[in-house]
């Protein structure tokens, strides 16, 4: 008698995969790196078999690591990037040669990471379970190994010592910034912080890092790297020449991808990365989405993001009207962003973007009233909120999205559609 041939499981699709990675949201956020080191090990560890740089940092950890990919490409290299959080899809984390991935490819390597998950859960205990961005990033991986990338640029998630993203072995480590955030979990210091976030430093790596960060940041990424037998490049300040036309906040950005980039090749080609520069576009910061008004798209979400933004709004307003949309989630700042937005706006709308964290518009309202912020009128829902601030700014004008990535990730979307990822 001849045997039954087993059904074969149909292949995912790009909405099977993104909704089960929506699905471990329940599961939280959990700390650690052994679940991570677990699932890669049943994955067949491609993390190992990727050439990588690892990008850390408060703020301006995306655009660098667009950016170290974009002078690496410049310079004849097949580069992969790996990025969080997105605006709409998860595609978006996932880039090979310039592009977001394919959603075949991305849903191919998200099924082979949900069986792998699979496996792992059921070995854990006492609830543990593996977590969305552990998750996600395994896809990561295994989608840029599946690319064939010559290099894979990779942005951690949170902190760095214990940040799913950090079983690659990294060659060069990338530092953008240190600030006071998500102090319940990496520290109430800028040492503390810093001290997570360097962790990342391999023996005798190197670690890239601007001119502009803290003293006591520097202090600590100096006493590791000496512990370590680590390289220490710190990168100048500031790239004009050679940043093109990005907003000032860029440009530092743009010097520290720089510096990353020149120390994976040993020597850059500077049209090379004139060109890189020219070309470089970052959805969602200083993002200009529209005219008439001109519309800006900027994902500044805690107080030093939002005084870098400060400062590119005074070079880029030249006198005319700003009008702000503005949400903000309840771990950070709120007083401290409205005070520094008050200095360059002539209205702020106030809306609630769809994320369980986001504080509701009205108490953004009294807050503005208790530091002296506005005028301020409340918009609730994010679509009608960009409606109004457009409108109040003129076809003369400037109108701003900020506050909160989430808030971006809103206004990409159709109006009154779910809301996506909330990690």
């Amino acid at each position: 008698m001849t045997e039954p041939v087993p059904a074969q499981r149909p292949d995912w699709e790009l909405p099977d995969a993104e909704r089960w990675l929506l699905g471990l949201e329940l599961f939280g956020m959990s700390f650690g790196l052994d679940r991570m080191r677990a699932l890669m090990a049943q994955l067949g560890s491609p993390q190992r078999r990727l050439r990588s740089v690892h990008v850390v940092g408060s703020n301006g950890k995306s655009s660098t690591t667009r950016m170290i990919a974009a002078i690496l490409a410049s310079h004849g290299m097949r580069t992969g990037e790996y990025l969080s959080p997105h605006l709409v899809s998860f595609t978006e984390r996932v880039r090979i040669a310039g592009q977001d991935i394919a959603g075949t490819n991305f849903a191919r390597a998200a099924q082979r990471a949900c069986d792998a998950v699979q496996a792992v859960d059921a070995e854990l205990s006492g609830g543990e379970r593996v977590t969305q961005f552990e998750a996600v990033t395994a896809t990561g991986y295994l989608a840029l190994r599946e690319g064939r990338v010559d290099v894979a640029v990779v942005e951690a998630g949170l902190g760095g010592r214990y940040d799913a993203t950090s079983v690659i072995d990294s060659e060069i480590q990338v530092l953008t910034s240190v600030g006071l955030e998500h102090t319940e979990w990496l520290g109430s210091s800028i040492a503390e912080i810093a001290a997570e976030k360097v962790d990342v430093v391999r023996p005798g790596g190197t670690l890239v890092t601007g001119a502009g960060l803290a003293p006591e940041a520097l202090a600590v990424a100096r006493a590791v790297c000496e512990q370590r037998d680590a390289r220490l490049v710190v990168a100048p300040a500031d790239e004009t020449a050679a940043a093109g036309g990005l907003p000032p906040f860029q440009r530092a950005n743009f010097a520290l991808a720089r510096a990353a980039a020149g120390t994976l090749l040993g020597k850059l080609d500077e049209r090379a990365v004139a060109h890189a520069a020219a070309a470089m576009t970052i959805p969602g910061r200083f993002e200009i989405v529209g005219t008439d008004p001109v519309t800006i798209h900027d994902g500044a979400h805690n107080p030093d993001g939002i005084t870098a933004l400060v400062g590119a709004l005074r070079e880029f307003l030249n006198g005319r009207r700003l009008v702000c949309c503005l949400s903000v989630l309840d771990d950070k700042d709120a007083a401290a962003m409205l005070r520094q937005l008050s200095e360059v706006c002539d209205e702020l709308v106030l809306t609630t973007a769809t994320h369980p964290r986001a504080v509701a518009a009205h108490d953004l309202l009294a807050l503005c009233k208790a530091v002296g912020a506005g005028p301020a009128t409340v918009v609730d829902q994010p679509h009608a909120a960009i409606a109004r601030a457009r409108e109040s700014a003129g076809a003369g004008g400037v109108a701003l999205a900020t506050g909160s990535l989430y808030l971006l990730a809103d206004l990409r979307r159709p109006e009154g559609s779910q809301g996506g990822s909330t990690l």
